[in-house]
């Protein structure tokens, strides 16, 4: 009877008061519970037993849960076991901050994790499902691995993150959040989802259809686009990147005169895109009519180019996407001359400028302190058509003196045009930019050049480092470069840098301690080297194997 009348007691008191007045002390706060004759901390630890007895055993049965479906097969195999042994060891490493800059000699393990992922998933391996977990866990801090974690882990991925709410990034990382989609020729079934999906599933659904039958895409977007929201219709003009073809210009046509400007705005630049469209005619004319050449201000051989920027932004103009109101602190006539260049075929200039290759039309002079604003959206038109002609004459040579180069105003520009060129081509002009100017200028051409690097690219690279070596400097100026090496360079340059991880002999003028730095740095860059060997080899991965993505200097 005495349990019983204790329980019952315990019933009224919550549980919260008995947890304040065990975190504030019985002297601070006076149990809610009857003492009798015990000490007030006995009495509320006596109180706290029969609450958590009553608290476990007083759950009403409830009605069974239903049992999840089963995640879907993935038929792909799994990786081989010493590759999966290798997955589990990349995933447990969090290696500790260094202090002072230093990192050690030993490698950082998850900076290798994305290069796995890229390996195993280009030879098309599965996750191993008692590590599906942990990749989640990893691809919940790390935005930049979810592509490639995701593709790994497969359906299994999409099945935990419906359970489990951390992983819910998975869902929204995978197009239509993981609904399997009708396959482009069951007509009724896309015509379905399309009319009655959630945005999401009509977003995948569109770009599935655009990349096997671009024609069909476009007839499915048209067949509503006068009903869609002005967000809406942004993002779904947006899949018709995808395989853009003369095609498409009657329907971005239409969109040019559509209610939202930021729609009016992709339709154009999307047009800009079709050197034979109409908007791209009306450009090319326009540009043309702002530039000229002048032989009277230059020499025989060698005239001046002339520009006369708009003076107004008209009605036409705006229709064709050009922006009247300028950023802050910008003209607006060398605004809207920047947007009509930007977006004129590149093929207009031969023409218009007395048949000069881009080259010689880049090395022109230009009157009045228009030569910035004319080449910077030649840069962009440039990278826009990805037109690699272009593209090789606003680089100029990779020894120039100027390391912005003859058309490019910025290091960044030279990395977006580097990008138009193709990838040996890319190396070997990075390799004679570092010959010329060193590592310090590198960096943002080194993050788009293919991986591995090239042999040419590699040696640069390596030859720039120990000539900072033998400089005696600290290697903390070169960290991002030489953590660019440990994720591009060939493995099989291992062998050649082992020399370098010996302490070298330091100059009177040398950083105290350099060489140590140094040494702990090529150590860890041959053990990473090596390490990315065995993961090819537990992949079944050949030695350069050219299916790995490029790597980026972030």
């Amino acid at each position: 009877m005495t349990g019983i009348t204790a329980l019952t007691e315990a019933t009224v008191i919550p549980w919260e008061d008995l947890v304040t007045a065990a975190l504030l002390g019985t002297d601070r706060r006076t149990p809610p519970v009857r003492t009798q004759d015990k000490d007030a901390p006995t009495a509320l630890l006596d109180a706290a037993a029969v609450q958590t007895v009553r608290r476990r055993a007083g759950l009403r049965p409830a009605p069974a849960a239903t049992a999840p479906e089963p995640a879907a097969d993935d038929p792909r195999p799994l990786v081989p076991p010493a590759a999966r042994r290798r997955l589990a060891t990349l995933l447990t490493d969090h290696p500790g901050a260094a202090s002072g800059g230093r990192r050690g000699a030993v490698p950082d393990l998850m900076e290798l994790l994305p290069q796995w992922l890229a390996l195993a998933n280009d030879r098309g391996f599965a996750a191993p499902p008692e590590l599906i977990p942990a990749l989640l866990n990893a691809a919940r801090g790390r935005t930049d691995l979810r592509p490639q974690a995701l593709t790994f882990a497969g359906p299994r991925a999409l099945w935990l993150a419906r359970l489990n709410p951390d992983w819910k990034f998975a869902l929204r990382s995978t197009p239509g959040g993981g609904v399997s989609l009708p396959a482009p020729e069951e007509t009724a079934l896309v015509q379905q989802l399309w009319e009655e999906g959630l945005f999401a599933e009509r977003v995948a659904l569109l770009g599935a259809v655009r990349a096997h039958e671009p024609a069909a895409a476009r007839e499915l977007l048209a067949s509503t686009w006068s009903t869609e929201r002005a967000e809406d219709r942004l993002m779904f003009l947006d899949s018709l990147r995808t395989q853009l073809c003369d095609a498409d210009e009657p329907f971005l046509e239409q969109a040019l005169t559509d209610r939202s400007r930021n729609v009016r705005a992709t339709a154009a630049e999307l047009l800009s895109a079709l050197p034979s469209s109409a908007l791209a005619a009306r450009m090319a004319a326009r540009a043309a009519s702002c530039v000229a050449i002048d032989h009277a201000q230059g020499t025989k051989s060698t005239p001046t180019l002339t520009v006369e920027a708009p003076h107004e932004c008209d009605a036409g103009m705006e229709r064709d996407g050009v922006v009247p109101k300028p950023p802050a602190g910008r003209g607006e006539r060398s605004w809207w001359l920047a947007q009509l260049v930007e977006a004129a075929p590149l093929g207009t200039w031969p023409e218009r400028l007395g048949g000069r290759t881009p080259a010689e039309i880049v090395a022109l002079p230009v009157a009045d302190d228009w030569q910035s604003e004319l080449h910077a959206a030649w840069c962009r038109a440039a990278v826009r058509q990805r037109d690699a002609v272009w593209s090789r004459a606003l680089l100029g040579a990779p020894s120039s003196p100027d390391a912005a180069g003859p058309g490019a105003a910025s290091l960044a520009e030279r990395a977006k045009l580097l990008a138009a060129l193709p990838a040996v081509e890319r190396a070997d002009w990075v390799a004679g930019f570092i010959g010329t100017h060193g590592l310090s200028e590198a960096f943002q051409l080194l993050g788009v050049c293919a991986l591995p690097w090239s042999e040419p690219l590699g040696r640069a690279v390596v030859d720039a480092l120990n000539i900072a070596r033998d400089a005696g400097s600290y290697p903390w100026s070169f960290s991002g470069v030489m953590g660019l090496a440990e994720r591009c360079l060939d493995p099989a340059e291992a062998v050649r840098l082992d020399v370098l991880t010996a302490i070298p002999d330091e100059p009177e003028d040398a950083s105290p301690g350099a060489g140590g730095y140094w040494s702990e740095a090529f150590q860890r860059l041959v053990s990473t080297l090596r390490l990315r060997a065995a993961m090819r080899a537990e992949l079944g991965a050949a030695p350069e194997d050219p299916g790995v993505p490029s790597c980026q200097a972030t």
